[in-house]
């Protein structure tokens, strides 16, 4: 299972993979801080590998000099779809006018968590963690939900 991360925005979709964890990396002076995704680990030593772009290869975080540290990512079990729900926030699109967008899938992780992935207009894929409500299949307007069935 692939999922589309962008790299020209901040999301938080980057705090899932495969293998349940990301690297930490804190910089240097050619090099700024960043997060990378552990693709697996060194079956002889058990270290975390990590994909070099430049080398092409996977290659040992602690190969970096500024390696800090590994933290938990969400690992994805299962991915299924849209279902009809729909995401809606009070004040997130330009202007600050509301927005509603339709739930593509929801990742399920291995802790049992379900996390909603819109769809835009434009064809950007987003989490849905701070949305304000959920409209099930079948509901049209945000003022027909009521306050207990508009979050989770």
């Amino acid at each position: 299972m692939v999922v589309a991360v962008r790299d020209d925005v901040a999301v938080s979709l980057r705090y899932f993979n495969q293998t349940g964890w990301t690297a930490i990396f804190n910089g240097t002076d050619t090099e700024i801080g960043r997060m990378v995704r552990v693709e697996g680990w060194d079956q002889a030593t058990g270290t975390a590998l990590v994909v070099d772009s430049k080398r092409g290869a996977l290659r040992p975080v602690t190969d970096y000099e500024d390696f800090s540290h590994l933290e938990k990512a969400e690992q994805v079990v299962a991915v299924v779809p849209g279902g009809g729900w729909r995401v809606h926030w009070a004040d997130e699109s330009p202007g600050g006018t509301p927005l509603t967008e339709q739930v593509l899938a929801w990742l399920i992780t291995s802790q049992g968590r379900a996390t909603a992935i819109t769809v835009d207009a434009h064809g950007h894929v987003e989490d849905a963690d701070g949305a304000d409500a959920f409209i099930p299949p079948g509901e049209e307007r945000m003022d027909r939900i009521g306050p207990a069935r508009r979050r989770w």
